[in-house]
């Protein structure tokens, strides 16, 4: 492993080994420096690393290698740029994914040019031998050499990914992104098993997710940005195994949704509920379970119904018909009626968790068949309006199948509906969550359901019958057909009948007189012939009798009538409570019986375990007996043989030895015969001895003698090569002496060949220095006068922006001396007004005690002289206006002109100018003087217009002239 300085080198050494073709040894210089744990300090040539490795693996399929960076990478860069960590994520899925589709296009186009007219002309010997041999078709051979390899890389990628970031919080968008690329994967190329390996997968990490909850960045479920991600990671899944048909893998998507929003305790949004509830349709409907798919239709129409409103009329009307025709192909009888107890509990069981999926809360306590059927179901579909968007052909068919009760022409007036039915449907707009219904695959499911109700209605009829007629009466199916489905309904009570081939009858059962069928059917007839008889014979004429007769028979029959519904309804709940009472007695029945079972389902397990204990217990204790009575017989064996050998006799005599007896003697018995053997050991351990030691006195002059000649033999090999050597030398030297001499004459060519190169290439250095220089000098010319304008140009903005500060603080203490002057002007008007207001007071109490005074006087007869000045200081366009009260009152309440009113007082001088210019705002000036056509009246009080006749409000105008 090769150590560098800094990762820039090693970089550039791999892009060294690349360029000389080594590019295993180019990653594995780039591994070594990922995974080594000096360089974990993220940097930015760190990115490039990844990117140069990522393509090295890439390009050389090197799965395991690429995973093992990865993880490394997200070890650095967890913590300081995750960012950096996706960017390379993404440019590695980017790469085997272009690596594929290439791939894939050099077979097709391999494909394409061995498409041709003559293929013996294209062919070649190794071709030809090959598909005989093999068997296989150029394509197979060609996805097998090109597209397999690249396919089995890509997928290894998808995989990698998603077990890179499975526990990564802060990557969650492009692990769904992963996901959501491995999905369409596996759906354009039809991969179905790697579909249902990813799904569990996926899986798998949610559920470690959960188990784990002590990891660092682990996402949290509970966040509304995760629940999205996961959420519409397994929509996709489900769009997709419902594409793929993979029915069972959608179904466990659907639980697997279910699993999440309990988890989280949030539903989704209403669009990917609706695209939720429209797959569930398609599964129940694959997996023939029509009651489930009729429910899913129904919560599909009532969330479309809710949430989405750019549905038009048409499209509500075609869902409206799909959830009454699913509901009306389920069957009409219970399949659970005839089953065992087992069986209703693993059903219920099911049932149950069916409804969790489909969205029904149900308590379990309830009987679900009850409260889940296909009546209860066509119930919740009229009262909650579906009825009202259906189809007219719809609706005939479920009042034909469900209200009306006609056994002979029952089949006649369904197959005609049927047909019209079978042609309803089409797409419907963007704005629905299903992009298209066809009514016409829910027809051989009817005709089912209108062959069971048909047999049920003749059932309560006849009670024997022809097969011929049968045949005759259901059109759908051959007799054959209807045999299979009239089994399925006898075998869960829903028809009583049985075929008798030989006769070539049908028996149905036996109907006496007071079965309730009968009664039913009886109650029925009078019903219909009530009706006939009533459109035969209209009953007005007679209503109008008898109403003339008996006025008041009608409010009778009313008051009986409720009397009757009053008691009745008494009675019912008399019942009920009754019913309920005795459920209640024998659910605490139940629970006593049950406690008491459990009771003794438990002493018996306890008493069952004790036994199974003892029983344990007794025989290990003879297992340990037998051993040990084993073992003693075979130390008694072993000792015997050993005595015998040794030609002793037998110590053990009898049966009645014990182990422990036993075990000591051959104990004693194998430390004697150690001891033995120890010392027959030492015996001959100094007999070897003693014999080694004469052994090596012997051969030690002889081993001298070999050592002597085998130095002589080694002094005249050295002497030998020596001289060789020195004969190679010679030769050598005299050979470089004449190449010495023959490249002498080449010597003064090669000097001047060198000063010639250097020469051009010093001319060629000065050149490129001069130029350098002359590119500088510009540059920094460039730069000194582009610094010299960024200097004018900050210059000249701060002077400027000083200009329009000076302006603003101008204007502001202009609009500051204006709005104190508007204030000053403001206060002095309003004091004036005031002043004017004070002297308006004083002039109107003045006038009311003028006018009362006059009112005193003529009521004791005396003449009243009007004063010549008023008791206060008015001004003097008041005097005439305060005479017309007194003219007006001598005149006798008669109209007196104004010239005569205003008597002989000259009236006073209009105002000055300046005063009428600077008070001229539409209110009255000092002296109560109004502005001509000027609105503005004054109000003197109830009492001074009201004793004058003609004169009995002051107007403006008075004022004004």
């Amino acid at each position: 492993m090769a150590t560098f300085a800094k990762p820039e080198n090693a970089l550039k050494r791999a892009e060294e080994l690349i360029n000389v073709g080594q590019k295993q040894d180019a990653l594995q210089v780039l591994h070594d420096l990922i995974t080594s744990k000096r360089y974990r300090a993220w940097q930015k040539t760190h990115e490039k690393i990844m990117f140069k490795y990522i393509e090295l693996c890439v390009e050389m399929r090197r799965g395991r290698f690429a995973k093992d960076g990865l993880i490394q990478y997200r070890i650095i860069c967890q913590q300081v740029n995750v960012t950096s960590l996706e960017e390379v994520i993404k440019h590695f899925m980017d790469l085997s994914t272009k690596k594929a589709e290439l791939a894939r296009s050099q077979a097709q186009a391999l494909e394409d040019a061995l498409d041709v007219d003559d293929l013996e002309a294209d062919k070649r010997p190794e071709d030809l031998m090959l598909s005989y041999v093999s068997g296989e078709k150029g394509k197979d051979r060609s996805d097998r050499e090109l597209v397999t390899p690249w396919f089995k890389f890509l997928w290894e990628t998808y995989r990698t990914v998603l077990e890179i970031l499975r526990n990564n919080s802060k990557l969650m968008a492009l692990y769904a992104d992963t996901a959501h690329r491995a999905f369409q994967f596996c759906k354009q190329y039809k991969r179905t098993t790697e579909f249902r390996r990813l799904c569990e997968i996926i899986r798998n990490h949610l559920a470690n997710l959960n188990k784990y909850r002590d990891q660092r960045d682990r996402p949290d479920l509970t966040a509304p940005e995760s629940l999205h991600f996961y959420l519409d990671t397994r929509f996709e899944q489900l769009k997709v195994a419902t594409e793929l048909e993979l029915w069972q893998e959608a179904f466990r998507s659907v639980e697997d949704i279910y699993g999440l929003t309990s988890m989280v305790k949030k539903m989704p949004k209403s669009s990917l509920m609706a695209v939720y509830y429209a797959k569930l349709t398609e599964i129940f409907w694959i997996s023939s379970s029509h009651l489930y798919h009729a429910y899913a239709w129904f919560k599909l129409f009532l969330l479309q119904k809710s949430f989405n409103k750019n549905l038009n009329q048409k499209d509500l009307q075609l869902i409206a018909s799909s959830v009454l025709l699913a509901a009306l192909s389920a069957p009409p009888y219970d399949h659970l009626k005839t089953a065992s107890h087992l069986e209703i509990e693993h059903d219920k069981e099911r049932n149950m968790r069916m409804y969790n999926l489909i969205g029904f809360n149900i308590d379990a306590k309830l009987e679900t068949r009850e409260v889940l059927s296909r009546s209860s179901l066509l119930a919740d579909l009229v009262s909650k309006g579906v009825m009202t968007y259906v189809t007219q052909e719809v609706k005939d068919l479920y009042h034909l199948l469900e209200n009306e009760f006609m056994p002979l022409d029952l089949a006649s007036k369904v197959q005609p509906l049927l047909a019209k039915i079978a042609k309803l449907g089409g797409k419907l707009s963007s704005a629905s969550s299903v992009p298209e219904v066809q009514l016409a695959h829910y027809v051989p499911a009817l005709e089912k359901v209108a062959t069971l109700r048909l047999l049920q209605q003749v059932s309560h009829v006849y009670q024997t019958m022809k097969v011929e007629t049968l045949s005759k009466m259901i059109p759908f199916f051959d007799f054959s057909a209807v045999e299979r489905i009239s089994v399925d309904a006898v075998k869960h009570s829903f028809i009583s009948m049985k075929v008798d081939h030989m006769k070539g009858a049908i028996i149905f059962g036996d109907l006496g007189f007071q079965s309730d069928i009968l009664q039913d059917h009886l109650s029925v007839l009078a019903v219909n012939l009530n009706k006939s008889r009533s459109m035969i014979y209209p009953s007005q004429t007679k209503a109008s009798k008898l109403s003339a007769m008996l006025p008041s028979l009608a409010d009778i029959v009313d008051k009986e009538h409720k009397k009757l519904l009053a008691r009745k309804s008494i009675i019912e709940k008399r019942k009920e409570e009754q019913e309920r009472h005795l459920l209640e007695m024998e659910r605490e029945e139940e629970t006593k019986r049950l406690k008491l079972q459990k009771k003794t389902e438990e002493a018996e397990k306890k008493r069952l375990a004790t036994e199974f204990e003892e029983r344990k217990h007794e025989r290990i204790r003879k297992e340990i007996e037998e051993r040990e009575r084993e073992e003693a017989q075979a130390i008694i064996n072993e000792v015997g043989k050993r005595i015998k050998k040794k030609g002793k006799k037998p110590i053990i005599e009898g049966e009645n030895v014990t182990k422990q007896a036993l075990m000591e003697i051959a104990m004693q018995e194998q430390v004697r015969e150690r001891q033995e053997m120890e010392k027959k050991m030492q015996k001959l351990t100094k007999t070897m001895d003693h014999f080694e030691r004469a052994k090596r006195e012997e051969a030690a002059p002889l081993i001298e003698a070999a050592f002597q000649r085998r130095l002589a033999d080694e002094q005249l090999l050295h002497e030998r090569e020596q001289q060789l050597e020195v004969e190679l030398s010679r030769e050598r030297h005299d050979g470089d002496v004449q190449e010495k001499r023959r490249l002498t004459r080449v010597l003064e060519h090669k000097k001047e060949f060198q000063e010639r190169v250097e020469n051009r290439r010093k001319l060629e250095f000065n050149r490129m220095k001069a130029e350098r220089e002359e590119r500088l000098s510009q540059v920094l010319k460039a730069r000194n006068e582009e610094r010299d304008i960024k200097r004018k140009m900050l210059y000249y903005l701060k002077t400027e922006e000083e200009r329009l500060n000076r302006l603003r603080e101008e204007e502001e203490a202009r609009k500051r001396e204006e709005a104190e002057k508007k204030k000053k002007e403001e206060a002095e008007r309003r004091a004036k007004l005031d002043e004017i207001a004070e002297r308006q007071r004083k002039r109107e109490q003045e006038l009311e005690e003028r006018e009362r005074l006059r009112k005193e006087a003529i009521l004791r007869g005396t003449p009243v002289d009007a004063p010549t000045k008023p008791t206060s200081e008015l001004p003097g366009s008041a005097a005439p206006a305060a005479a017309a009260p007194a003219a007006a009152a001598s005149t006798g309440g008669k109209y007196v002109p104004r010239f005569r009113r205003s008597g002989p007082a000259e009236p006073a001088p209009p105002p000055p100018a300046a005063q009428s210019d600077k008070w001229s705002s539409g209110k009255p000036d000092d002296r109560g003087v109004a502005p001509a056509g000027d609105k503005w009246r004054p109000s003197f009080g109830g009492g001074s217009g009201a004793s004058t006749g003609g004169a009995k409000s002051w107007s403006s105008s008075k004022f004004s002239r």
